[in-house]
């Protein structure tokens, strides 16, 4: 029996029919948090100046995808090279 909706039938899909645009290069950016700032004050940040965010520790972080918010996120030590684990995912029905 094939299953169907109103807007037609339901096809299965797999990972196999997306392999046409796996190597479309995507910009991926995670957020730790933002700092609000007059331009005097942004001249003045030196080497060792410590930028206060908007975010307290151990809060989740924004994960973007070409500018639009999919994730949120936890900061994790990979070896020595820091990392992000997704622990939620954005559904966005625009």
């Amino acid at each position: 029996m094939r299953e169907t909706t109103r807007d037609g039938p339901v096809v299965q899909r797999t990972a196999a029919d997306l392999e046409q645009i796996f190597d479309v290069p995507v910009s991926v950016s995670a957020v730790l948090g933002r700092a609000r700032m007059p331009v005097g004050d942004l001249l003045q940040i030196g080497p060792g100046a410590v930028l206060e965010l908007d975010r307290k520790v151990g809060e989740a972080i924004d994960i973007y995808v070409n500018n639009r918010l999919v994730a949120r996120g936890e900061v994790v030590l990979v070896e020595d090279r820091l990392g992000v684990t997704m622990t939620e995912i954005i559904k966005n029905d625009h």
